[in-house]
């Protein structure tokens, strides 16, 4: 019996890059799928191209003479870069852009005319960035705060691409509230971007932050995000607001809309630079018993001693806190260095009572302005319509 020795010419999967830096490196392996099954369907597999992104930029595969039946990218820690294929399946491209830095390897399945599919896999490192960004988050994870505390995020590098940045930041609460970002400049100078809701949250409301920045570039000077972030905090089951008037020199402490203490002050003295600032300010920290040094707020050298029952107020230094040298003024004037003072024992059971977050409305007609939006968290001191006003995507 004469057989004949038939030839079946497959050519290779072809995986092309566009090129990136010295830096970067790629290997690419190839395995078909279906054995003797795939030796033996018809027809030629399709041509797949692994296009290795710079940094900040999507992954994308196409095949051409056939589709993608799939698709896995998955960085060096075994994360997973997901993505979506166009609806003809001839081209793929990940949902999120690749991070600065990162080793992926892309595994592709496809299939050519005739059924043929083929599996191939490539790696590529991204370049490294040459600027990182950085970022510090408020309130602390896993907190419980008062109805006035906003999310807020302050930049350790300039970021001039606040649109790119802002679509990377999903908050997500218990409750469906309603708000927005907003873009500030923080009392230290900094980038700022805090999230309010338009009115004081609800009570219980839990709210959760994704801050999906690993790959995102935050502009000219200010560098790559390297990472993401992840943050959640609950809202307070009482809704409490301490009002301060310094008109009268009382504080009152309302509870669900209850008033439950009223205790007697003296705010900042009148006619120059010791006033008290008027507004919302919300409490930034309980810090308890702190040493307060006048020089620190360009006052001089009026005062240098131990504080106790300390709750700041602003990052320009106004707290509210016991200050037993002031009793002869409680109730009756405004004598401080721009503080709320009162007695060592109504301040201490203040401090117990109060959280973080919770908002201070202070009035008088002496004061020295309104608490601005970085100096502490101002952001209640315009409209809702002015806050909405300061995203970067509207």
């Amino acid at each position: 019996m004469r057989t004949r020795r038939i030839r079946v010419h497959i050519p290779l999967l072809a995986l092309t890059a566009a090129a990136l830096t010295a830096c970067s490196a790629a290997t690419a392996t190839e395995t078909t799928g279906g054995g003797s099954a795939a030796a033996g369907a018809h027809g030629d597999p399709a041509k797949v191209t692994v296009a290795p992104p710079a940094a900040g930029r999507p992954v994308k595969v196409t095949a051409s003479g056939g589709t993608l039946a799939a698709v896995k990218v998955v960085d060096a820690d075994g994360g997973v870069l997901a993505g979506r294929s166009s609806a003809d399946s001839a081209s793929w491209a990940s949902d999120r852009k690749a991070a600065p830095g990162t080793s992926y390897t892309v595994e592709v399945t496809a299939r050519g005319t005739g059924g043929k599919e083929t599996t191939s896999r490539k790696s590529f490192t991204t370049p490294k960035a040459e600027l990182v960004n950085k970022l510090t988050l408020a309130p602390g994870k896993n907190t419980t705060v008062g109805i006035a505390q906003p999310l807020s995020i302050v930049f350790d590098r300039p970021v001039t691409d606040k649109a790119a940045v802002e679509k990377q930041l999903k908050v997500t609460t218990s409750n469906n509230t309603e708000g927005s970002w907003g873009w500030i400049t923080d009392w230290s100078g900094k980038d700022r971007v805090d999230w309010r809701p338009s009115a004081y949250w609800k009570p219980g409301t839990k709210v959760t932050l994704d801050a999906t920045l690993n790959g995102t570039d935050s502009g000219a000077r200010g560098g790559w995000f390297v990472r993401d972030y992840r943050t959640g905090f609950t809202v307070d089951s009482t809704a409490r607001v301490v009002k301060v008037d310094l008109d009268s020199d009382q504080l009152t402490v309302e509870q669900d809309g209850r008033t439950v203490r009223t205790i007697p002050v003296s705010g900042g003295t009148p006619g120059g630079d010791k006033r008290s600032w008027r507004g919302t300010a919300v409490l930034m920290a309980k810090e308890g018993t702190i040493r307060m040094n006048s020089e620190t707020v360009g006052l001089g050298s009026a005062y240098d001693k131990m504080v106790n029952s300390s709750m700041r107020l602003t990052w320009s230094g106004m707290y509210a806190h016991a200050a037993p040298w002031n009793a002869q003024y409680f109730g009756r004037s405004n004598q401080s260095s721009g503080c709320i003072g009162m007695s060592t024992e109504q301040a201490a059971s203040l401090f117990e009572a109060l959280r973080p977050g919770d908002p201070f409305e202070i009035k008088g007609a002496d004061t020295k302005g309104v608490v601005a939006e970085g100096n502490g968290y101002g952001a209640w001191n315009v409209s809702w319509e002015q806050w909405r006003a300061k995203s970067a995507l509207r």
